[in-house]
């Protein structure tokens, strides 16, 4: 199945208006600023986010300049937020392409944030919507604190389940929450119906978190990061965390240790990612990605009434679980 075309069809042509409205926006006439903007916009992506906004929307009502000029400061918040995270995390690569901080330096991709994070304001104040702008101005906030969280995660001895759905909460799943919410605020929903809406992409946000830490037991060239990559960084996911409470094995816990202690060795972390898949690490994740999946689904079936909508989202979510980089 073609998931992405399936998903895009309500919305072609909106869409294609927020492209335009995007790169504007990252469009620029001095020189070394004008070539890290133009770097930025290459890795566009798939633009899953902007397309949540937009097909909530039209769930609700209608796809206006509110609806797009939210989608363009959410999309830019995204992608400061994401270019501060690469230095942070001494980053050289992000789905495969060259990081701004590696393509120039750290100092050009801090300033250079900020530049597209003001941006991202400007754009969040054309909605005139003070609940756009409210819930835009926490989506920055909770990110913030979901980087913060995970530093204390790592430096924290314990590993927990709940610590790990604590951080993903205020990472991923705030984000595409904070799409969904905009979204159904764009075209005037209630506040019923936009706590809903807000619950959905949580949910996918969660899936979407869970989908990307499988990724990480399993070596590509197509994902774009190597096998053990979050432990390499400290980072202790669904899966390992679940194989580490399930079974109590001492010797394994000793080298989760070692991981948040930046201590590990690549051999090492190559045995935590053959363990995890030995006991039921993959399986127990994949498990609870359905889990979420059928919540999620339980929206689109009780408030979802147009049929290519329905389709779109439905789409929408199988593609989140399904992809496979």
């Amino acid at each position: 199945m073609d998931y992405v075309s399936t998903i895009k069809q309500p919305i072609n042509s909106e869409l294609n208006d927020f492209i335009a409205l995007f790169d504007e926006s990252l469009s620029h006439t001095d020189g070394l600023l004008s070539q890290v903007l133009d770097h930025v916009r290459q890795r566009a992506g798939k633009r899953m986010r902007p397309i949540l906004i937009l097909l909530m929307a039209k769930n609700y009502g209608q796809i206006t300049s509110t609806t797009l000029n939210a989608a363009v400061g959410l999309e830019l918040l995204h992608t400061a937020s994401l270019m501060h995270d690469d230095v942070v995390d001494e980053s050289e690569e992000r789905r495969g392409q060259a990081s701004v901080n590696a393509e120039y330096n750290n100092k050009v991709a801090v300033l250079a944030g900020d530049y597209v994070l003001s941006t991202a304001l400007l754009h969040v104040n054309f909605t005139h919507n003070e609940a756009i702008i409210e819930t835009l101005a926490e989506l920055g906030r909770t990110l913030s604190n979901g980087e913060i969280l995970q530093l204390s995660a790592i430096q924290n001895q314990s590993i927990s389940e709940t610590t790990y759905y604590d951080v993903i909460s205020q990472k991923t799943a705030a984000l595409f929450e904070a799409c969904a919410e905009v979204g159904a605020l764009s075209a005037g929903a209630d506040a019923a119906a936009t706590t809903q809406a807000r619950n959905f992409g949580r949910n996918i946000g969660i899936i979407f978190q869970i989908r990307d830490d499988i990724f990480d037991y399993y070596d590509t060239d197509e994902i774009g990061k190597p096998t053990g990559n979050d432990m390499a960084e400290g980072k202790l996911t669904l899966p390992v965390i679940y194989a580490l409470k399930s079974t109590g094995d001492e010797a394994m816990m000793n080298l989760a240790r070692k991981v948040k202690q930046g201590t590990v060795s690549h051999d090492e972390i190559a045995q935590l990612v053959q363990f995890t898949k030995t006991h039921g690490g993959i399986e127990y994740a994949d498990k609870r990605m359905w889990e979420f999946h059928a919540e999620a689904m339980d929206y689109l079936k009780n408030h979802v009434k147009d049929v290519e909508i329905k389709t779109a989202l439905q789409a929408y979510i199988d593609y989140v679980v399904k992809r496979t980089k």
